[in-house]
């Protein structure tokens, strides 16, 4: 089958079936998330919801006016408010208005602008963008009477928060910085769990997705999603395999873009004549797998938690992928997945080669009208190793 055929085949164009990207089961497009604000399901208590902030399959969330200083990280449960947990938890307030710095270490609390009002059949799903997690910063959603951090139950209606934990270096952020995004899933007729996935693409499914597509180059090792192994070998003529944060190396204002020496935050990681890197406890590092991936324009796909059966360490903070990244119609898969990785309690030897990680894939409802790198200012199309968009 032709690379064209099988874009018409796998990837279809909207459906003329009488159905919106609102009325199938899958993960919501951007059509479809500009739906849901023109409607109410999606608003905002600040400034109007921009253009800007929606990406091919998710939203961007605006931090709101204040951020609450907490004695550590909790969830509401199913019987209480945000709100009411944090009046037993908080220490101070923090103004935002006119910028802040987070310190590192500390948990804090931050309203967001946007609030839900959703209908019975659509839930939420949240993770840190990609220049959040690559600075180690560790973000999670929360809403009223959740069990759950980063999911957002059918038909919830209220408020959102960000819980917030710089790791390795202090943040500077304001009111209308953008931290995590939200995306959203509708199932079918029948109820889901928090948990569950409408639109999940299985092995077999994905199996033929790769063989008429290619989602990686070469042959996929295809388990319970797309395995990823790391790269520890270096491109010819690069010197280096990753990046590791230095400690206590100053403050990193999340709005700047290009600001910072790399060299202030980060040090490099060489490679070893063995292709072999110790992790180091508690250290963050910048990594990369050895694969190119893509994400063909119907689907969406993000890294799966971390495994304990193949090391106690985790590679990824942020972890989604929007459709179009790094494809090309015709072409190779054409960028590598970047790797936040900490080892979580002892040192952990990470051979070139080895898998860590891997992509579980999700259709869309119907094909976005952007794609990631099309005109939208993708900070991370065709990437290799790629610290975030602040550093030059």
């Amino acid at each position: 089958m032709s690379t064209m055929q099988a874009a018409e085949t796998i990837v279809p164009k909207p459906a003329d079936d009488g159905k919106t990207a609102l009325s199938r089961a899958g993960v919501l497009p951007a059509q479809a998330l500009r739906a849901l604000i023109k409607q109410g399901e999606i608003a905002s208590d600040g400034e109007d919801i921009t253009e800007a902030q929606i990406q091919p399959a998710s939203l961007d969330l605006r931090l709101g006016r204040t951020a609450y200083r907490i004695r550590a990280s909790f969830l509401p449960g199913a019987k209480a408010t945000v709100r009411e947990k944090l009046d037993q938890f908080a220490f101070h307030e923090i103004d935002l208005t006119n910028g802040a710095v987070l310190e590192t270490g500390c948990v804090y609390l931050v309203p967001l602008q946007e609030t839900l009002d959703l209908r019975a059949t659509i839930a939420a799903f949240a993770n840190p963008k990609s220049s959040t997690g690559r600075l180690d910063v560790f973000t999670r959603l929360i809403g009223d009477r959740q069990v759950s951090f980063d999911a957002i139950e059918e038909g919830y209606s209220g408020p959102l928060y960000a819980e917030i934990c710089p790791r390795s270096f202090s943040i500077k952020v304001r009111t209308g910085s953008r931290l995590n995004q939200i995306r959203f899933r509708r199932r079918g007729s029948q109820p889901f769990q928090a948990d569950e996935r409408p639109g999940r693409v299985g092995d077999r499914a994905l199996k033929e997705l790769h063989t008429d597509l290619g989602l990686v180059e070469g042959e996929a090792a295809i388990r319970e999603g797309l395995n990823l192994s790391i790269n520890l070998a270096p491109a010819s003529g690069a010197k280096l395999i990753g990046y590791r944060a230095r400690r206590y190396a100053g403050v990193v204002d999340m709005d700047r873009i290009g600001e910072y020496a790399v060299s202030q935050f980060w040090e490099t990681v060489e490679p070893d004549k063995d292709r072999r890197l110790v992790l180091d406890p508690h250290e963050f590092y910048i990594l990369a797998s050895k694969e190119s991936v893509a994400v063909p324009p119907g689907y969406v796909a993000e890294m799966a938690p971390f495994d304990p059966l193949i090391g106690e360490y985790r590679v990824h903070y942020a972890g989604f992928f929007d459709p179009g990244f790094g494809y090309s119609e015709g072409g190779s898969p054409g960028a590598k997945a970047v790797l936040e990785v900490r080892s979580l309690d002892i040192p952990f030897i990470l051979d070139d080669g080895q898998i860590v990680g891997r992509l579980v894939y999700d259709r869309l409802t119907e094909q976005p009208d952007t794609l990631y790198g099309q005109g939208i200012g993708s900070n991370y199309q065709g990437q290799g190793l790629k610290l975030s968009k602040h550093f030059k």
